[in-house]
């Protein structure tokens, strides 16, 4: 299964690291890939910072708020910039639950006495959970099996399976377990990426306008039992990315008439 959707993923993927990724330095295109993920990932969850936004945020910290935004937005946005850098910085960690805790309680440290008062960064729910249309299951029942999620994932990217279906496989149970009292969206995505990064893939860049079709993959892991809608649409964003950028790159390079 997905032999068609690795193979045009795979055709496209060395023109997209030759010509845009390994033409910048290391810094430039981490910081590139942290704004519009920070930007997209957060927008996800309501936040009203656009990707100008948030380079602004990024480039000038908290000294320079972007006009019409809440403190609140900020203080998100900037946990979210520590919880990027850290998965970027520590790519040889085991992804296990010290790794999933650590970046939850960095992207909501200073957010979560807003979001969910009485609970503790990093550490998991201790009642059951709802968003949206959604209830959770018993929450006893889905933490306990964080653990073996972690380990078989760890198992499976280890063993050669696609980085890419193993992330995507991954981010659909973990959401569908949904351990933590705030930040699991974010938490999910920063390691799915910290998978692809680990295997030297592209970020996945989720983007807003694309949010429904998201949120609808995810629905159907409990609606119909199966992964298959979210694995295929981690492949389209992925291969639509490289391709939109790689356009991009081929339009601004051609010639200007300056008169």
């Amino acid at each position: 299964m997905f032999e068609k959707e690795i193979e045009e993923y795979e055709s496209v993927r060395p023109e997209y690291q030759e010509k845009i990724a390994d033409r910048m330095s290391k810094e430039q295109w981490m910081e590139y890939n942290e704004i519009l993920f920070s930007a997209h990932s957060c927008a996800i969850e309501g936040n009203s910072f656009t990707v100008d936004d948030t380079r602004i945020l990024r480039e000038q910290g908290m000294a320079m708020i972007p006009v019409g935004h809440s403190l609140l937005e900020c203080i998100e946005m900037a946990d979210h910039f520590r919880a990027f850098d850290y998965i970027a910085s520590h790519l040889d960690m085991p992804f296990d639950e010290t790794l999933l805790k650590e970046v939850n309680r960095l992207v909501t440290e200073h957010t979560i006495s807003y979001r969910a008062p009485g609970a503790i960064a990093g550490e998991y729910t201790t009642e059951d959970m709802s968003a949206g249309d959604t209830v959770f299951g018993d929450h006893e029942t889905l933490i306990a099996r964080v653990p073996s999620l972690m380990a078989s994932t760890e198992r499976a990217f280890c063993s050669g399976q696609h980085p890419l279906i193993v992330a995507a496989k991954w981010h659909g149970y973990y959401e569908y377990l949904h351990p933590f009292r705030d930040g699991n969206g974010r938490t999910g995505r920063l390691l799915s990426n910290f998978l692809l990064l680990r295997a030297g893939h592209p970020l996945l860049i989720i983007e807003l306008k694309d949010r429904a079709e998201y949120i609808s993959a995810l629905k159907q892991i409990r609606i119909e039992g199966s992964d298959e809608f979210l694995v295929a649409f981690f492949f389209k964003t992925a291969i639509e990315r490289m391709k939109n950028e790689l356009a991009q790159k081929r339009k601004n390079s051609l010639p200007m008439m300056f008169f």
